[in-house]
């Protein structure tokens, strides 16, 4: 996303987050969002994850004065005098954007494999033209002298 970030004033770890261990989070990062009509923006955390959505958790509930319908999964709250409702993403909004996703992924892929072929032809041919350039010289042939041959003469 290329979002500008700044340390974290209180660095901690998570461990629920990997199977691998601990992930440390130590960097923040300010994003301004759209859902519909909807602008806000949220201070986050920054962590290493696969996620195609912004996870809204109770801090910017706090602040937004949020309330949670957990039945129907929606958020609602007043912004700009306004009553604002955000709604989960149907089943097949949620299918398209993961096929989205890994569309884009799968070409910034295919964008890094081509990448590593041409930097790994260039070394290829750079080290040979080093070989053909540091090789010695194959001696000349140079045709025996007749010196020391006898000649027959009848």
């Amino acid at each position: 996303m290329n979002l500008e970030s700044k340390p974290h004033p209180r660095p901690y770890k998570l461990q629920w987050l990997s199977k691998d261990g601990e992930i440390g989070v130590n960097k923040q990062v300010k994003i301004c969002f759209y859902i519909g009509n909807y602008h806000g923006s949220a201070l986050c955390d920054v962590v290493p994850m696969e996620a195609s959505h912004v996870l809204l958790g109770r801090p910017w509930q706090f602040d937004k004065r949020a309330n949670h319908d957990g039945y129907s999964n929606k958020y609602s709250f007043v912004h700009n005098e306004r009553k604002v409702t955000l709604v989960p993403l149907s089943p097949r909004e949620v299918c398209e954007d993961q096929k989205k996703l890994r569309e884009k992924r799968e070409q910034e892929n295919k964008k890094m494999r081509e990448k590593k072929r041409k930097v790994k032809r260039k070394r290829e041919n750079d080290e040979n033209q080093e070989l053909k350039f540091n090789q010695p010289q194959a001696p000349v042939s140079r045709p025996k002298s007749r010196r020391g041959r006898r000649s027959e003469k009848n």
